[in-house]
């Protein structure tokens, strides 16, 4: 039964203990004959079990989201942001149980930038997404002609998200989407499974039942049929470019609407004018957030060389004073590659670049014999800006930096690749950087900083780095159905 906004408001919720949220992400696990491992990356050891669920299981879940859905759509637009602010409280609530599993399986440390930061991330965007406004716009209105442009839910969104910050990304998908009378059917990565089925159980206590729900299995079944499914009406992912080309493929029988949020390899350029000391902590930040692991990260720095010496040592400075280690550990700032299969993506472009003659500075020189996926903070100076580490996307604890002379030239090599997710300048000199940024292809160019978001701000990527926008206005209208009525 839906309720009026002040019944939603008074709607009982629980916190969350690490065993209980454990127990509600592992629901069903018991009786599935092949349930997934979910492993700490850390350590190596097993964390829980989730149920592998079949495309049988997906179906019945896009059936009950289709089945809800005109309940949902029909409710009054307060009544369902009053649910999205009951479904922060409730993730505030087990925010500290939520913050140390998503430490344990995706392996991010509980302090600084990260699993405390993500969680409290995933309510604030929760929030933001219930209270953004989309009034009806009124396109003409002379005394002749009148038409207005209304926004419509689509159906049911197929939300596909990514093990790097799995509940974030997950909220990004379905915030939005229950906001503008949508039901989800969500589909984890599967390494971060148990994370993702632990947010939405915290968020299901209060939201009606069947209006959000959780399928977990392997991406080249479930997934992909979801991707296909007819009745789903919107796609979003956030993954690999490779994966998003298939999505594009397999929805485009049925003309399934999509945002891809895909690959990056996001480039930043310093200019000769800074101070080294100054911007050392933002650039380490800008690229080793996540230990490097996620899309708008800086992934490789392109230096003048009137300042590249003492920029690389500024950064040398930072990142060998930052602690690495095991999340749970207080102390611990940045943590192991979530999956062996990234790790092995890491090394062999370090280890190409150090056969190509590039310079080690600090770390590429892992322990491949110690348990958990630990590769050390590693910066590569003096390199080809050609070698694999500065084309490919590392996705990792990597930074190469590239010395540059000629500022076209720098231009040119940042605007070179596929990729366009995301890019900076630093400099003093704020109208020189503007200069700069408005040469840059790219779907967002930061200035002396890179990598931060904003709820209101629109993000996403160019050329493939995908397409469609999340977050504020834009983000609503993405997952919604443009309606004009004249007359």
């Amino acid at each position: 039964m839906m309720h009026e906004s002040d019944s939603v408001r008074a709607l009982p919720i629980i916190t969350f203990d690490d065993d209980e949220l454990l127990t509600a992400a592992s629901a069903s696990a018991a009786a599935s004959a092949d349930a997934g491992v979910a492993v700490d990356p850390a350590t190596g050891a097993e964390i829980g079990r989730f149920p592998n669920q079949s495309i049988a299981d997906l179906e019945a879940a896009i059936d009950t989201a289709e089945a809800v859905q005109p309940e949902w759509a029909a409710l009054d637009d307060r009544v369902r942001r009053a649910y999205l602010h009951r479904a922060a409280d409730a993730i505030e609530a087990s925010s500290e149980a939520l913050a140390r599993l998503l430490s344990r399986e995706q392996g991010k440390p509980l302090n600084g930038p990260n699993a405390r930061f993500e969680v409290g991330a995933c309510a604030v965007w929760t929030r933001s997404a219930a209270d953004t406004e989309l009034p009806v716009e009124v396109l003409i209105d002379d005394g002749e002609n009148h038409a207005e442009l209304h926004y419509r839910p689509i159906g049911v969104v197929g939300a596909i998200s990514p093990w790097n910050w799995p509940m974030m990304i997950s909220i990004w998908q379905i915030a939005p989407s229950l906001r503008m009378g949508n039901t989800v059917v969500i589909k984890p990565a599967e390494t971060t499974a148990l994370s993702v089925r632990a947010l939405v159980a915290v968020m299901n206590q209060v939201l009606p039942a069947g209006v959000l729900n959780v399928v977990t299995g392997p991406g080249r079944t479930v997934g992909a049929a979801l991707t296909r499914s007819p009745k789903v009406g919107k796609i979003m992912f956030t993954g690999s470019t490779p994966v998003g080309q298939q999505i594009i493929e397999a929805s485009a029988a049925n003309v399934t609407r999509l945002t891809l949020e895909l690959g990056g390899n996001d480039a930043g350029i310093v200019l000769p004018d800074v101070d080294p000391a100054a911007i050392a902590q933002d650039l380490f930040w800008g690229a080793f957030i996540n230990t490097g692991q996620t899309c708008a990260a800086l992934k490789r720095l392109y230096v003048h060389d009137d300042v590249y010496d003492r920029v690389v040592e500024e950064l040398a400075a930072v990142a060998s004073s930052v602690p690495m280690g095991v999340g749970l550990d207080e102390g611990n700032l940045l943590g192991p590659v979530q999956n062996r299969n990234q790790f092995d993506v890491v090394d062999r472009l370090v280890e190409s670049a150090k056969a190509s003659g590039a310079r080690v500075v600090l770390g590429g020189d892992p322990d491949y014999d110690a348990p958990g996926n630990f590769y050390p903070t590693t910066l590569v100076a003096d390199i080809d800006p050609h070698n694999d580490l500065v084309l490919e996307e590392q996705f990792g604890p990597v930074l190469p930096i590239i010395r540059y002379t000629d500022l076209d030239e720098a231009v040119r090599l940042a605007n070179e690749l596929d990729y366009a997710l995301g890019s900076s300048v630093w400099s003093a000199d704020r109208d020189a950087a503007l200069a700069v940024a408005a040469r840059l292809r790219a779907g967002t160019t930061w200035i002396n900083s890179h990598g931060g978001l904003h709820p209101a701000v629109p993000f996403g990527g160019a050329k493939k780095s995908g397409y469609g926008r999340e977050f504020g206005v834009e983000g609503l209208k993405a997952v919604s159905e443009p309606h004009v009525i004249n007359g």
